[in-house]
């Protein structure tokens, strides 16, 4: 398994590139789909232990929305889009022009919009890291929660088996003016696929 202990700065480059890319293509398609400019960035990339992710987001009580996608291919691991209660309302509204009314209970459209956006998103992502990579990586169909994070967490584990113990972190930003919404995604590969991601983008492995 690979030694994430002395993992190097232009090896975080290098995925710090995969998530600029995978922004750049979320943002286009996002642009398409609502016929308006979307601008995205990704402030941080980095590689956390999966328990630090959870407590950067909250704890396991945080209740929020998550976007979850199975990917499967050469590299198989869970993909997660975290938004807080807030900053999916705001999201709703900055993107799709949606007000949410009630906070506590999502309509079928504003669920819809929601998961389309986490949808586009995750894939872009994928597809980014996939292209860099040259390893075949499908997501599956999405599939969205509002839970606690420790719920939502327990639910990949429970679908899928035993997850790695690290997982490539991304903050995501959406803009539009001086207005900015911020979301939560990551890759949490099976144990053995970050090994066969850093081979494929000829990171040495320790």
């Amino acid at each position: 398994m690979t030694n994430f202990h002395n993992f190097a700065d232009f090896q975080l480059d290098v995925l710090k590139e995969v998530g600029n890319i995978g922004a750049g293509n979320a943002a286009t398609a996002l642009s398409k789909l609502l016929n308006r400019p979307v601008d995205m960035q990704v402030p941080l990339v980095n590689m956390l232990p999966f328990e630090e992710i959870i407590e950067v987001l909250g704890g396991s009580e945080q209740i929020v929305l998550t976007i979850f996608l199975r990917v499967t291919g050469d590299a198989p691991g869970n993909m997660f889009f975290i938004l807080t209660k807030q900053s999916a309302k705001r999201l709703l509204k900055l993107l799709a022009g949606i007000e949410v009314q009630n906070d506590e209970f999502y309509s079928e459209m504003e669920l819809s919009a929601l998961n389309e956006i986490g949808n586009i998103l995750a894939g872009s992502y994928l597809s980014s890291l996939a292209d860099f990579t040259k390893l075949s990586m499908s997501p599956s169909v999405p599939s969205l929660a509002i839970d606690m994070l420790g719920a939502v967490i327990s639910y990949g584990l429970i679908q899928y088996g035993e997850m790695g113990d690290r997982a490539l972190f991304i903050d995501t930003k959406f803009f539009e003016g001086n207005d900015a919404v911020e979301g939560h995604f990551f890759l949490v590969p099976d144990p053995d696929s970050f090994d066969k991601i850093f081979s494929a983008l000829g990171v040495p492995l320790e």
